[in-house]
């Protein structure tokens, strides 16, 4: 009996860290086993109602439990059957859990969560993040927003913002509304620039092929909405390309219009 303990040992230690404390739930596949008694190694799926059959002890409940709990809890029923029972209890077919994704900056889907995954493996999946806003992107767990903006996770790389995700976690990511800065007017080429963190006025009249001979480049004016209001910011371009005056070099922001007006002059 104590070599057949010392095997169970090995065995289980040798099982994935994510089956120990798993969670089991209704549709799970499971492999049971006593050693020794032939008649009590079965495999059994987990049944809507929470509960496996065991044979010489009926139903028993194994939703709600980790791997090892029901280990207790049956080695504890079947003293009445067996002396000294060694249970194992291994999750063979994992279809409880699930993370659910929506808000259409992705495609909507649920996710089989049969390994351990990390927010950041679970975006790296998905393929499409790029179109997603990810500064109102959260998860909710419980019915709760318990992480929101995953933009310093995702795009800086600040893997300290990562998390470990959970069964029945919701990630919300909404799509990017306005992915594009706008150079419109007196400008060789105008034209919708993809936007990037970073992208200044002097990168954006520039990549629009740089102010044509009609431009009157100190009257360039960015267009940005905050919410229902619109601001206008004046720059002195022509201080900025010819006289290096990088003050008026201002960052831009998605959605903003680059106007550069005509002079006859």
């Amino acid at each position: 009996m104590k070599v057949l303990f010392a095997i169970a040992i090995l065995i289980l230690a040798s099982l994935p860290a994510f089956a120990s404390d798993y969670v089991i739930g209704e549709g799970d596949g499971l492999e049971v086993a006593v050693w020794g008694v032939k008649e009590l190694t079965f495999s059994v799926k987990v049944r809507p109602d929470g509960k496996i059959t065991v044979p010489g002890l009926g139903d028993v409940s194994a939703s709600a439990m980790t791997p090892t709990q029901l280990q207790s809890s049956l080695g504890e029923k079947l003293k009445e059957l067996v002396k000294n029972p060694i249970v194992t209890v291994t999750v063979s077919n994992i279809t409880n859990s699930k993370i659910y994704i929506f808000g259409g900056g992705v495609r909507a889907g649920i996710y089989d969560l049969n390994r351990r995954s990390s927010l950041l493996q679970l975006l790296c999946s998905m393929g499409d993040v790029k179109s997603a806003e990810l500064k109102k992107a959260y998860v909710m767990r419980g019915g709760k927003k318990i992480k929101e903006n995953f933009y310093p996770l995702f795009i800086d790389g600040d893997v300290k913002e990562d998390m470990e995700m959970e069964s029945n976690d919701v990630i919300f990511l909404p799509p990017a509304t306005e992915r594009n800065v706008f150079v419109v007017g007196a400008v060789n080429n105008p034209k919708a620039l993809e936007y990037r963190e970073g992208l200044s006025v002097l990168d954006a009249i520039l990549d629009a092929g740089g102010f044509n001979k009609y431009a009157k480049e100190n009257s360039t004016v960015i267009i940005r909405k905050e919410g229902d209001k619109e601001h206008s910011i004046p720059v002195k371009g022509k201080d900025l390309i010819s006289n290096g005056d990088m003050s008026q070099n201002i960052k831009l922001k998605a959605g903003d219009y680059i106007i550069v007006k005509e002079g006859i002059f």
